[in-house]
């Protein structure tokens, strides 16, 4: 658990600009995206005691939540007219700008110093296009995408990366704090999703890596088991390592991320490499490889499914 420190500012009720500190008792939570991951961030806000107003594209994937004392919302219109604090964590860049800049969206509907948090992973130039209109709009917003997984937004213990205003971050930290237990302000709006990038350039080739280790060792006659015991706390060491390929083992494929969304990210992230005049073969092999599944249905499995390529 992070410790910090409230600035002289952060103690007051306002700090400038219209960025007003939140409590639990001027708070009321909006939560877009109840899937895998966000399920488990909306059920930790409710468990820290926040008022939490939620709305997903099928009711019944908000039940559970719903029977924990969150109230249900019928549009992102809807959330944004009872909200102060919204957070989107949805499927792709065209969900996004639906969600925030559609006519029912959250910017369109919203009202002044709103807080929108986007942790959905994105392109950096929606982020700043979110960043531009809400800000128009005399709202606040931040994009902070999240690394961890399911198991990471189950235990609260997501890394979030943070991009936009440096105010709007010091405002809405309480609330990440219950959601994850690494959160970096990354700089400006754009910032934390060109972070995301970097994080899944190094999942995507380390992905690679960890798939073709297991296939090697088990057919060299190995205890694939026991090989994790001597390298997960080495230099090898990785949460892949640790947390996906005891499930390639156990022959668990099922989504803490999923492919589809992978492949999403990956070409982001390549998108942006090329905008930069940046090669990145190791990015271009993952990214082919995850296609290659997905082409043979396994788009809804979760990443560590990559070492069916080596297995079958």
């Amino acid at each position: 658990m992070l410790i910090f420190e409230l600035s002289d500012k952060m103690k007051t009720n306002t700090y400038g600009r219209g960025f007003i500190m939140l409590t639990k008792d001027n708070t009321v939570v909006g939560f877009i995206g109840t899937g895998v991951m966000g399920k488990s961030m909306a059920t930790n806000l409710l468990n820290a005691g926040y008022q939490v107003v939620v709305y997903s594209r099928t009711r019944e994937k908000a039940q559970s939540l719903l029977g924990k004392g969150a109230t249900w919302a019928d549009s992102p219109k809807v959330v944004a007219e009872e909200a102060n604090v919204i957070i989107t964590i949805v499927g792709y860049p065209t969900d996004v700008r639906e969600v925030y800049l559609g006519e029912n969206g959250l910017v369109t509907n919203g009202k002044e110093n709103t807080y929108l948090i986007d942790m959905t992973t994105s392109t950096p130039s929606l982020a700043e296009e979110i960043y531009e209109a809400a800000k128009a709009m005399g709202m606040h917003a931040l994009d902070a995408p999240v690394s961890g997984g399911d198991v990471g937004a189950r235990e609260a213990k997501l890394s979030i990366m943070v991009g936009g205003d440096k105010e709007a971050y010091e405002a809405v930290l309480p609330i990440l704090q219950t959601l994850g237990t690494n959160i970096v302000y990354q700089g400006k709006a754009g910032a934390g999703q060109h972070t995301k990038m970097v994080n899944q350039i190094v999942i995507a080739s380390g992905m690679i890596g960890i798939s073709e280790a297991l296939a090697y060792a088990v057919k060299s006659g190995l205890d694939p088991e026991n090989v994790l015991q001597s390298i997960s706390s080495g230099a090898a060491g990785s949460w892949s390592l640790s947390n996906l390929a005891p499930r390639m083992i156990q022959g668990n494929f099922e989504p803490g991320f999923y492919i589809k969304h992978f492949i999403k990210d990956m070409t982001i992230a390549f998108e942006e490499a090329e905008k930069m005049g940046m090669e990145a073969p190791g990015l271009s092999l993952a990214l082919s490889l995850y296609k290659q599944l997905a082409e043979q249905g396994e788009e809804n499995s979760g990443t560590q499914a990559l070492y069916k390529y080596w297995k079958e």
